[in-house]
């Protein structure tokens, strides 16, 4: 594990995937969150830089959460991918990632979201465009327990 505990914003343990992710919550909020990945070896693939698979799960996480919200403690609301197309455009071996999802539109049950993948000196490393469908249960904003 690295020195960076992996949390979410309000500073819950990440669970099982997540955790091995090892991302940080920066925030999520209504339509939009953002994640941080301070970069370690089991992240990089054999050519020594960030595995395509690390930067998809990533953008797939987060273009859910931007249309996931739920403002109550303890509570949280879920989603399925329905489409995910990442396209990757550049690589980068060390320091911290940036991963940024927004909600762009949809409706009750169905929503898109569009993210990026910044390294820390601002160069763009990904894009992704998902529809995920919110799970029974979390289609009110107040969710489901945690």
């Amino acid at each position: 594990m690295s020195e960076q505990e992996p949390l979410f914003a309000d500073g819950t343990n990440l669970p099982g995937f997540h955790s091995l992710l090892g991302y940080r919550q920066v925030s999520w909020e209504e339509n939009e969150a953002v994640l941080e990945l301070a970069l370690e070896p089991r992240h990089l693939n054999l050519g020594g830089v960030i595995h395509g698979g690390v930067l998809t799960s990533l953008l797939d996480i987060v273009l859910a959460q931007a249309g996931t919200h739920c403002p109550y403690p303890g509570r949280m609301r879920k989603a399925i991918t329905l489409t995910l197309t990442t396209t990757f455009t550049g690589q980068c071996s060390g320091g911290t990632i940036t991963v940024t999802g927004r909600k762009r539109a949809g409706g009750t049950r169905i929503f898109n979201s569009t993210g990026e993948v910044h390294d820390d000196k601002g160069n763009l490393l990904a894009i992704a465009e998902g529809t995920f469908r919110i799970r029974s249960g979390s289609d009110r904003p107040e969710g489901v327990p945690i």
